[in-house]
């Protein structure tokens, strides 16, 4: 999963930009960086973040599945063509047979 990022940094600066002092600054700057940390961390905890499904693994498993579809296709398809060539044979005996007899 990819991490999301607080840039401290810049946030600091920002801050002093506006006018905070330094010691201002890197006191807001620190209690921000704990609020981003306990609401991710309480995301992580509420939503399950750690075991979420990923598209790579959605992708994964719609693969295999595919190609177990195209393996009972293949199947069907195999047992269609000797269930058709058996049928063809069968016609061209009984029509064999019907001109034998006329």
């Amino acid at each position: 999963m990819s991490a999301i990022t607080f840039d401290t940094h810049e946030f600091f600066n920002e801050l002093k930009l506006a006018g905070f002092s330094e010691q201002q600054a890197e006191t807001i700057t620190r209690l921000q960086k704990a609020a981003v940390s306990s609401t991710l961390e309480q995301a992580r905890h509420e939503c399950d973040l750690d075991n979420l499904v990923t598209n790579k693994s959605l992708d994964n498993r719609l693969r295999e599945v595919e190609l177990r579809m195209d393996t009972r296709f293949l199947e069907l398809e195999n047992k269609l063509v000797k269930w058709g060539i058996g049928l063809a044979l069968g016609q061209v005996a009984v029509i064999a047979a019907l001109v034998k007899l006329l």
